[in-house]
């Protein structure tokens, strides 16, 4: 019963109202990269397309495939992607990590609403999803400053 007990709590209300408002679903027309990344433990799925300015992104989409704790992530993410540079992405990506795995400090603002998903460090087999919103974006970002170095 406790196992059950700590997976209710895991799902909290704020994980499920962030998994239920996933900002910028509709894909872009015409993106500068996209990339899909997908959980092979779970087969969540994020797709991310991105448009980039001076090394900052300046137009977001995604479409996410996944489960509540992916989607929670991927609701932070994309509320507070736009404008961010891929310094900014990867240092929030390396916190989160570091949250999941180690129980390391919060992502820095304005990435510090991935905190909710603190309790799911317990749960190694949630970390691939959780972290795919925010390595897909990291992918595009990458392809499309060498698509437009090219």
């Amino acid at each position: 019963m406790s196992g059950e007990n700590d997976l209710i709590k895991l799902y909290s209300g704020r994980i499920l109202a962030l998994a239920a408002e996933i900002p910028h679903t509709d894909r872009l027309a015409a993106p500068d990269a996209t990339v899909k990344k997908r959980s092979p433990l779970c087969g969540s799925t994020v797709t991310v397309d991105i448009t980039l300015h001076d090394g900052r992104i300046t137009e977001f989409a995604q479409d996410v495939k996944a489960c509540a704790l992916g989607q929670a992530s991927a609701s932070v993410v994309g509320a507070n992607v736009i404008g961010r540079s891929r310094d900014e992405i990867e240092t929030a990506r390396d916190a989160l990590k570091r949250m999941l795995k180690e129980d390391g400090p919060t992502p820095p603002a304005p990435f510090d609403g991935l905190e909710v998903l603190r309790p799911a460090r317990d749960y190694k087999n949630r970390h691939a999803s959780i972290l795919l919103a925010v390595e897909a974006t990291l992918e595009a970002m990458d392809q499309a400053a060498q698509a437009n170095c090219a």
